[in-house]
């Protein structure tokens, strides 16, 4: 219980912090009003990417998932997130998915800025009750700039990178 409640204080000083209140946000990313920031963390690890076939026949680097350890400002890790399907979960255990609202481009080789409505959290903890999580500052883990043809089918690559996650709850 003493490293539950160690936690929230975390999550309740990084709510406040100058990063989240700081930042020129695009409007397509942009939380709705009424909600608010509860926690955030920065995502770092990795992505894969698989060389493939895309639904309209081409070939292209397809999406595969994240595997990323989610950090307080201190840098320890409170989280982790990781898909498919794409799943936020605190170290309390309690986690979500969520229906991706809105992207935004955020430079070459950066994935993109995004916005995300979370659905109902499985299990108590910090993630109960989270209504939205925003991607910022992202750096890395765009898809690889290297051929993907008929030559380099099935292959995968893993590409670093590191993002903001901020996790957001109706006020």
């Amino acid at each position: 219980m003493k490293t539950i409640a160690c936690i929230s204080g975390i999550f309740a000083a990084l709510a406040l912090s100058p990063l989240a209140q700081a930042m020129e946000v695009p409007e397509s990313v942009t939380v709705p009003k009424g909600n608010e920031v509860a926690m955030e963390t920065v995502g770092v690890g990795k992505i894969k990417w698989a060389c493939e076939a895309k639904d309209d026949g081409t070939m292209g680097w397809v999406f595969k998932g994240p595997d990323a350890a989610l950090n307080d400002a201190d840098g320890k890790q409170v989280g982790k997130y990781y898909g498919p399907p794409a799943t936020w979960e605190s170290m309390d255990g309690s986690k979500i998915t969520g229906t991706q609202l809105a992207v935004e481009p955020n430079g070459k080789g950066n994935i993109p800025l995004q916005l995300v409505e979370a659905n109902p959290a499985e299990g108590e903890g910090h993630m109960q009750g989270v209504t939205y999580v925003q991607r910022l500052n992202t750096q890395g883990g765009a898809a690889p700039d290297m051929a993907c043809d008929e030559a380099h089918k099935d292959k995968v690559e893993i590409v670093m990178y590191q993002a903001d996650y901020l996790f957001y709850k109706a006020m």
